[in-house]
């Protein structure tokens, strides 16, 4: 039977400097085999230790039992602040709870009942650009995946589509940052004293420039409006008009920057990489494919779709909460310690970093069944629903579960229903497809289908 497509583990031990090699290159492929049935696994440095914790109560722990106590790392931020600034994603602390207090009445459930319209004319696009190559000749999935999603968030964030030309210096110039910029960078791993200058590469510093210049010009524009009375009820109006409900203050030019970046980031990188990944493994198992496209016919017709239909698509949201198992975008989380603890029975001083892999838990040998195995009906087993409770965290948990999480259950499973109830998709075989991950997981040389229509 046919496996969806895993990297290959490294092989036994390693030098530091052939891991620091391979880690620069692949997160995924860089790590040991064992980390698939370890609960817990210690790595040392010159300069500090790193946990990866697989063990469930280690990760309700830290997320959810004692968060303040294992905040974001500041080694993440170190590669990321070019982009992302100072953005929620990399923040701790009262500033970090602080920007979720203006930032989380966005994303309450009755908006995204208020911004579906906006994903599905989204969707609508996706099918009519698909329908335009739809002709069996084979096509590189990641690019359209891209689109659409970047789409979805231009149309929610800021009430406008992507006409196709920025779509594509969008996804260009955030895939370029992605390449050149490592996971790891000598800041990340050499504790450096805060004044001394970071070194990013040029190419590093161009693209973020660019992303954000963009980003810079959308929201002064979408200021001046606000300020003129005639905003749309979009998504970026309320968190611009939110104010801090304990001090009053609302974000400036420059902190909206840097929110909207990371919500490109997440909303975009994320959403693209779950839904090419989502769209391969369908064409991967064409029964399930032909059960989404029946369930999105009985649930839409030929008339637009709804939001209220959405609870009509069980099928479709197994399948999407399974493509996040076996690809969830960001692969690692990195905690760090705050004060000295003990994780079975190892003591761990104070500024450790704390490894979390949804890639290794939600693939664990010792917790799920069938690990590496597509089989999305697994959720409508009591061993499923158990292990989805305990040990699936594509979006983080606990306080610092990402904001969209909600946004994205509705995006993904939308999008996948229009697409594959309007066309077949059949794997590439001389290009298979092999999951790399850089900042998201993606495909190391794409992700290529072959599309035709369904009827």
């Amino acid at each position: 039977m046919t496996q969806p497509p895993k990297p290959p583990s490294r092989p036994g031990r390693v030098s530091m400097r052939r891991y620091l090699q391979l880690f620069r290159a692949d997160i995924l492929s860089a790590q040991p085999a064992r980390l698939y049935r370890a609960w817990m696994a210690e790595f040392r440095t010159p300069f500090f230790r790193s946990y990866l914790c697989n063990q469930p109560d280690l990760v309700d722990l830290v997320l959810k039992g004692r968060p303040d106590d294992f905040p974001k790392s500041n080694r993440v931020r170190e590669g990321l602040t070019p982009l992302l600034g100072n953005s929620v994603f990399v923040t701790n602390g009262e500033a970090w709870k602080r920007q979720r207090r203006i930032i989380d009445p966005a994303f309450e459930g009755g908006r995204l009942r208020h911004i579906f319209p906006a994903m599905r004319d989204a969707g609508h696009a996706v099918v009519q650009r698909l329908a335009g190559m739809a002709d069996g000749s084979a096509r590189d999935i990641e690019g359209e995946a891209s689109h659409a999603a970047a789409d979805v968030i231009f149309r929610t964030l800021f009430s406008i589509p992507i006409e196709n030309e920025v779509a594509a210096r969008v996804f260009n110039e955030f895939r370029a940052h992605q390449r050149t910029q490592p996971v790891v960078n000598l800041a990340a791993l050499v504790p450096l004293p805060r004044w001394m200058p970071r070194f990013h590469s040029r190419a590093t510093r161009r693209t973020a420039e660019v992303i954000r210049g963009l980003i810079r010009q959308l929201t002064a524009e979408r200021m001046a409006r606000i300020a003129a009375g005639d905003a749309p009820e979009d998504l970026a109006t309320k968190i611009m008009t939110t104010a801090d409900p304990q001090t009053g203050a609302r974000f400036d030019t420059e902190e909206m920057v840097d929110q909207v970046a990371i919500f490109f980031l997440a909303g975009h990188e994320t959403s693209a990489s779950a839904l090419a990944w989502a769209l391969y493994l369908l064409a991967l198992y064409p029964d399930w494919q032909d059960r989404i496209a029946a369930e999105a016919a009985a649930a839409f017709g030929d008339a637009p779709p709804e939001f209220a239909q959405m609870g009509k698509l069980p099928l479709t949201r197994d399948v999407f909460r399974e493509t996040l198992r076996l690809y969830p975008p960001v692969p690692m989380m990195v905690r760090q310690t705050r004060c000295p603890e003990a994780f079975r029975g190892r003591q761990i001083a104070p500024g450790a970093q704390i490894v979390l892999s949804p890639w290794h838990l939600h693939r664990h040998e010792r917790i799920w069944d069938n690990p590496d195995g597509f089989d999305p009906a697994r959720y409508g087993t009591p061993a499923g629903r158990k292990c989805l409770r305990e040990a699936f965290i594509p979006f983080s948990a606990g306080q610092r579960v990402c904001p969209g999480a909600g946004f994205a259950m509705i995006e993904g499973p939308l999008l996948l229903a229009m697409i594959v109830q309007k066309f077949r998709l059949q794997p590439v075989t001389e290009r298979p497809a092999m999951p790399v991950a850089h900042l998201t997981v993606r495909g190391k040389d794409g992700i290529w289908l072959k599309i035709t229509p369904r009827n």
